[in-house]
């Protein structure tokens, strides 16, 4: 992304990139043991799935399936927020890291969900 300082905090596309490199640095800072192998792995895929949807979704070809794609988003941010109060709750990690990754992606979720509502109610009509 480029020039990463100039978009807003209310750009969807943008808040899941930066998200994603903020999971990725806070899995790098995890113990070389085997549960966390699992379930960083887990928390990886599910956290980046989440602006990778959206962005799938500017290219779809129909609006039924832009609305799909960020479903599938929201889906992968609900996941997110599983694993993350896993580690929180089971292991013995930075806890405050962690309640700051859960805030961030309960905002990504509720930008999500908005927009579906939207999405969904503008097809009603």
């Amino acid at each position: 992304m480029q020039n990463q300082n100039l978009k807003p905090k209310n750009d969807l596309k943008y808040r899941c990139y930066s998200y994603s490199i903020k999971i990725i640095e806070f899995l790098e800072t995890l113990p070389e043991k085997r549960v966390y192998w699992v379930i960083s792995d887990q928390l990886l895929r599910s956290a980046t799935s989440i602006g990778a949807n959206i962005v799938e979704a500017k290219s779809s070809s129909s609006k039924r399936d832009f609305i799909k794609f960020f479903e599938i988003a929201l889906k992968s941010a609900n996941e997110t927020k599983y694993w993350l109060c896993l580690l929180r709750d089971a292991t013995e990690t930075n806890k405050e890291k962690i309640n700051f990754l859960l805030k961030e992606v309960d905002e990504i979720s509720r930008m999500l969900g908005s927009s579906l509502l939207t999405m969904k109610n503008k097809n009603k009509f």
